[in-house]
């Protein structure tokens, strides 16, 4: 056994750092450091928190900003201007503007890019008055401002329609002759467009020393925010004359303002020669804008074409076209709008993402033709994408559904919303009141109101349709009472309701009254004023009134006739009623619907020409439609004509089979008739039904 000083020590073996010590005696032992606290980092370099921070402000990720900053601190590095600009960009373009604040006022030292970076913050919040605080300090401060503090002012007055401090501003751009620069030049003009000063937009233009292609396109955009597209169209030439490129841009506004002229079919085939000359036909921009201006003014063959050529078509350019099906209308086929669900589909197999307003078009052409399957089809995809707090989409969805006669699934619609916008409100008290739910309609305006969510002429109205439903006079003064109070009486939409409902509850005074108070009278006006008259027993007052509205020029629809027929009908004017009929196809080129056809048949039955009822039914070609039908059923009930009414009765258990209303009246037919076996077989049909 060896003795105890050459046996190895238990630590030193145990130790890796003193067996290196034994095995290299030489080497000399370097001193330890001392531990870092707990928590401690070591300080990165200048340029990677440069990096992470110009990353951050680039993507809006405030969390990455903060993280950088927080290393900062806890490694205890003292960062430098630069590095305090870029943490103050990320803050103010996250929209923390309090942290940012903060972390200015602790600034050691400022340059021009640190004020101009906290007056963008807070310019781009909205919040014009901070912004010129920060400007004033900047002036007074020594540290220098330039074109760009001064771009930044301006954006935050036009941000805010402040024109009064924007043309401080603008003074003190010229003071300090910073206002030579095309740069500020394109600031001041923006601003004063969006003020709506358009006056001071062409002053600044005309005397600018430098134009570029931004000064040029700022002008076009400024008439087109003014509502005056010809003199962009103006522009664009003198634009041309003058040299300029014409870009993307510029060429979208001109397209957007063709779009808003009404006969200018040469103005647009000429422009979009130009388009194909410039070699700009194919930009996805330029062809959106394009498909649009021939979609807005009825020429789809043309967009669908323009459409089409676009290589690449993205979001926007099946926006423009769908959007171009769902402004037809009433007018064309179904057939023709059922495109845009076709477009639709091709979006989804393309993988192209829709947005909201993709959305909203093909619900709206949903709507017009009645395509309530494609239409919850497309829910889904509405829900799958997220979009179903959108109220805009919500509303469409709502007026589909109540179409469809599913008001449940309206409401759950509505439910899904924020309900922070009245339209949406009136779209679902609309909906109730269509399908004939007219206390849930009061009740949900009743909602309304104890949210404290102001109201509008069109929620109104529709209410004001629930109570001449109800025909409860308490209610329906209420309602006008209120509508005086939110002074919403005035428009005219609400005095139409209220001559609707003053008629329903029979106060024909109070309907003349407000007639009479309606500052601007609509064809609607005055059907509404017409068929009053016509159901209270003053008919002769009703034809009246209805010459003087062909004497003034006034706008005639088929409302209007139907209101002059009911009148002649009770007047049992067969002769009269026969001249306003023909006169309705020949000099007004009216197709008369249904409800025409059957108040022709109230018209004769009501003087006894049964047959002559009979034939006319028989002729109108719609002898398949059972409104006309009933209507001869009801004359055949009151003229106790038992034989014609029996005919009558077999022709609708033909038509509708599943109704049971038909069966119970030609039962009672039957039995007044004295035929109890075939009253006896439809009261067992009845029963199967």
């Amino acid at each position: 056994m060896l003795p105890q000083k050459w046996r190895p020590n238990r630590f030193l073996r145990k130790s890796p750092r003193n067996q290196s010590q034994i095995l290299h005696p030489h080497r000399r032992s370097r001193p330890q450091a001392s531990p870092r606290p707990a928590g401690c980092f070591l300080p990165l370099e200048p340029l990677v928190y440069g990096r992470v921070l110009q990353a951050a402000s680039r993507t809006h990720a405030l969390a990455l900003g903060k993280l950088a900053h927080s290393h900062m601190f806890r490694a205890a590095c003292s960062p430098g201007l630069f590095l305090r600009n870029n943490l103050l960009a990320v803050y103010c373009r996250c929209g923390d503007l309090h942290h940012a604040r903060l972390l200015f006022d602790g600034m050691p030292r400022r340059d021009a890019v640190s004020w101009n970076t906290l007056i963008a913050g807070y310019s781009s919040l909205g919040s014009s008055r901070l912004a010129l605080d920060v400007f004033r300090e900047a002036r007074s401060s020594g540290d220098g401002v330039d074109r760009f503090t001064y771009a930044a002012v301006l954006a935050a007055c036009a941000n805010t329609m402040d024109w009064r401090n924007g043309r401080s501003a603008h003074g003190l751009a010229v003071v300090t002759g910073l206002a030579q620069t095309v740069f500020l030049t394109n600031s001041v003009i923006d601003m004063y467009a969006k003020c709506g000063m358009i006056d001071e937009v062409r002053l600044v233009f005309d005397r600018a020393e430098e134009r570029d292609e931004a000064t040029w396109n700022l002008l076009l955009s400024a008439y087109m925010r003014m509502g005056w597209p010809e003199v962009a169209v103006t522009v664009l030439v003198w634009m041309h004359r003058s040299a300029v490129k014409l870009d993307s841009f510029a060429l979208g506004c001109i397209l957007k303002a063709c779009s808003e002229l009404g006969d200018s079919d040469d103005v647009r085939r000429m422009l979009h020669g130009c388009l194909i000359k410039v070699g700009l036909d194919m930009d996805a921009f330029v062809g959106s804008a394009m498909v649009d201006m021939y979609a807005k003014n009825g020429g789809l063959e043309e967009a669908l074409k323009v459409f089409h050529c676009i290589p690449n078509q993205n979001v926007v350019v099946y926006n423009a076209m769908i959007a171009g099906f769902s402004r037809l209308g009433n007018d064309p086929c179904p057939e023709i709008r059922i495109e845009a669900v076709r477009l639709f589909s091709n979006l989804l197999k393309k993988r192209i993402k829709p947005s909201k307003f993709t959305f909203k078009s093909v619900l709206e052409v949903c709507n017009l033709t009645n395509a309530i399957r494609h239409g919850r089809q497309i829910h889904a995809h509405v829900l799958f994408a997220g979009f179903q707090d959108d109220e805009f989409i919500a509303s469409v969805l709502i007026n589909l559904y109540s179409k469809a006669r599913s008001v449940n699934d309206s409401l759950k619609c509505f439910h899904m919303t924020a309900k922070e916008d009245v339209f949406t409100w009136t779209s679902i008290i609309t909906a109730f009141v269509h399908n004939e739910h007219f206390e849930k309609a009061l009740f949900l305006f009743r909602e309304l109101l104890y949210a404290r969510k102001e109201t509008d002429q069109f929620t109104i109205s529709s209410v004001m349709s629930a109570c001449a439903a109800l025909s409860v006079a308490t209610t329906c003064k209420q309602i006008h009472c209120y509508a005086v109070k939110t002074g919403l009486d005035q428009f005219t939409v609400c005095g139409n309701s209220q001559i609707a409902m003053y008629r329903n509850i029979g106060d024909l005074k109070a309907s003349k009254l407000t007639f009479e108070q309606i500052t601007c009278l609509d064809t609607f006006s005055w059907i509404a004023m017409i068929l009053s008259y016509a159901v209270h027993g003053y008919e002769s007052k009703a034809l009246e009134l209805f010459e003087t509205v062909k004497n003034r020029g006034v706008m005639i629809n088929d409302i209007a006739f139907l209101a002059v027929l009911i009148a002649c009908s009770r007047q049992g004017l067969a002769d009269e009623g026969f001249r306003y009929y023909n006169n309705m196809m020949s000099d007004y080129s009216f197709v008369p619907d249904a409800k025409l056809k059957a108040c022709m048949v109230d018209l004769l039955s009501h003087v006894g020409k049964m047959a002559d009822a009979e034939n006319f039914v028989m002729s109108s070609g719609s002898e398949n439609d059972p409104i006309i039908w009933h209507a001869l059923l009801r004359a055949c009930r009151v003229h106790q004509d038992k034989e014609r009414g029996i005919k009558v009765g077999e022709k609708l258990m033909v038509l509708e089979p599943f109704v049971a209303s038909s069966y119970v009246v030609l039962y009672n037919l039957y039995m007044d008739a004295g035929k109890f076996s075939l009253a006896m077989r439809t009261n067992e049909r009845t029963r199967h039904h």
